[in-house]
């Protein structure tokens, strides 16, 4: 005999809304539309966010393989797919939840219009102020060319195949706000710079080679982002691992990005990221090329430093790993299994190590390749345990001034001074709280630059050194060495008044 049981269906209007509290932002919401389009095998995807006030949309249209009206309905159905189910090793879904989930944490009435090679476009819209007004409780899914403009229904007209969501009544991000209000539409604007960056990480792996995918938003390209800057000679990656663990296999590889004085600035300040160096540093967990997590050190038990901001770890799934990894609904979340912390935790010591010696040795490699003690203004010491940091006598314009100076007890007691009053405590909570808001040596004074420059290579002169012994130092010297283009055209001048 069967048992008894009561029918207890949710209702719509009450689970759509707490549906929309998953923790979706703007970026990872239309990340995770955009793997719906990359599953469909879409060569192209378009995101438009056009500013109108409160009327404000967001349009993501794509050209795969599009959706017949059946299983455009199924597509709309909360759930659609139980994430237990075994899914082509491509696919970029797992709960049956993104498209819908991630559409109503942004707006509150999502529209969705598709059509195949064979078929005619299929509209269906979730409204949810419609369907709390119904007062019934009923899953109630909008459908008919109606719903839409003329110029939207035409979206689809010059495209074989495709899809295209509509996303109207965007309340979270412009609220009921007028359409002249400026600091909404900046706002605004600045979300989709957001959008722009994270799109650029997530997806970056996609967007290159010779069968990359293209995303444009609002008319313009978005260009990859590649954390590990593996198109740079400067980078030597150690080998790939694979690690196991209840049959999954996991490939690890550690990447340690170069010291900013081999790079050019343009090329240091993109490695940054969207949230700086030192956010960026750690794992980055990718499920079939998708990023999921970007620079973390999960769990465990290390805190991100600046001396370590150069180790990048990437790991590579399989979307079968999902339930294993503890993968969330966004996509934005992943926890090792306990099989693999022994592993990552010896590779993430190893990778911090080697970030952290290329600070250490840097100076050591510069200073043993010139046979000089000079190059640097500062010297860090130690004495009974304890850190200071004291001005090179050595240093070229150093030596000039303590030698031409008529009274030097004032300039000593000066020097000293100013080894004993470096500010370090501020120094270290400026670091931790702004580890990127440094501003660099003369970034804003081109002109005193080479006014330093002429000085130290006038000193090393009348020191002795022979113009071509002077140049090379000045090219090694810090801080010359983090301005290569400007010390040429100095040293060019120089060499152009020899000739004279």
């Amino acid at each position: 005999m069967p048992p008894d049981y009561d029918i207890a269906s949710p209702g719509a209007a009450e689970l759509f809304e707490s549906l929309r509290a998953l923790g979706y932002d703007l970026p990872t919401a239309i990340a995770d539309i955009i793997d719906n389009s990359i599953s469909a095998s879409a060569r192209n995807v378009w995101i438009d966010m056009t500013w109108s006030g409160a009327n404000s949309r967001v349009t993501i249209r794509d050209d795969g393989t599009g959706m017949t009206d059946d299983m455009l309905v199924n597509a709309m159905r909360p759930g659609s797919l139980s994430p237990l189910e075994v899914r082509a090793a491509s696919d970029l879904g797992r709960f049956g939840l993104g498209m819908k989930t991630a559409s109503v944490s942004q707006c509150r009435c999502l529209t969705v219009m598709s059509k195949t090679e064979t078929t005619p476009p299929a509209i269906r819209r979730w409204d949810l102020d419609y369907i709390a007004s119904t007062g019934t409780g009923e899953w109630r899914l909008l459908k008919g060319a109606d719903l839409l403009a003329a110029s939207d229904l035409c979206l689809l007209d010059e495209q074989r195949r495709g899809t295209v969501l509509f996303w109207d009544r965007l309340d979270h991000l412009v609220g009921n706000t007028s359409t002249d209000d400026e600091i909404a539409q900046k706002h605004f604007r600045e979300r989709a710079d957001a959008v722009r960056d994270h799109l650029a990480m997530v997806f970056h792996r996609f967007l290159r080679g010779r069968n990359a995918i293209r995303l444009h938003l609002n008319g313009r390209l978005v260009q990859p982002w590649d954390p590990f800057l593996e198109d740079s000679d400067t980078v030597d990656p150690m080998p790939a691992e694979t690690l196991s663990a209840n049959g999954e296999g996991v490939e690890v590889k550690v990447f340690i990005l170069p010291h900013h004085t081999r790079i050019s600035p343009e090329a240091h300040a993109a490695a940054a990221g969207p949230r700086g160096w030192n956010a960026h540093q750690g794992f980055y967990i990718y499920r079939n090329k998708r990023l999921l997590v970007a620079g973390d050190w999960l769990g465990l038990g290390f805190q991100k430093e600046e001396h370590f901001k150069l180790a990048r770890i990437r790991i590579d799934l399989a979307n079968s790993s999902d339930l294993l990894w503890q993968i969330d609904v966004k996509k934005s979340r992943a926890r090792p299994p306990a099989a693999l912390r022994r592993d990552l935790l010896r590779l993430a010591r190893t990778a911090r190590s080697q970030a952290s010696s290329i600070y250490r040795h840097r100076g050591k490699i510069i200073q043993r390749s010139l046979g000089r003690s000079d190059v640097f203004l500062w010297n860090h010491v130690v004495k009974r345990g304890k850190t200071f940091y004291k001005i090179n006598r050595d240093h070229p314009l150093v030596s000039k001034v303590l030698d031409t100076a008529e009274d030097k007890a004032p300039l000593r007691a000066l020097l000293e001074l100013i080894e004993q009053t470096v500010p370090a405590p501020l120094i270290v909570i400026n670091n931790a709280e702004t580890p990127d808001g440094f501003g660099r040596p003369f970034e804003d004074s081109p002109a005193q630059l080479t006014k330093a420059m002429d000085e130290v290579f006038r000193a090393l002169i009348e020191d002795g050194h022979d113009k071509p012994d002077a140049a090379r130092a000045i090219v090694a010297m810090e801080p010359f060495n983090l301005f290569p283009e400007l010390v040429a055209v100095f040293l060019e001048g120089k060499a152009a008044e020899a000739a004279k």
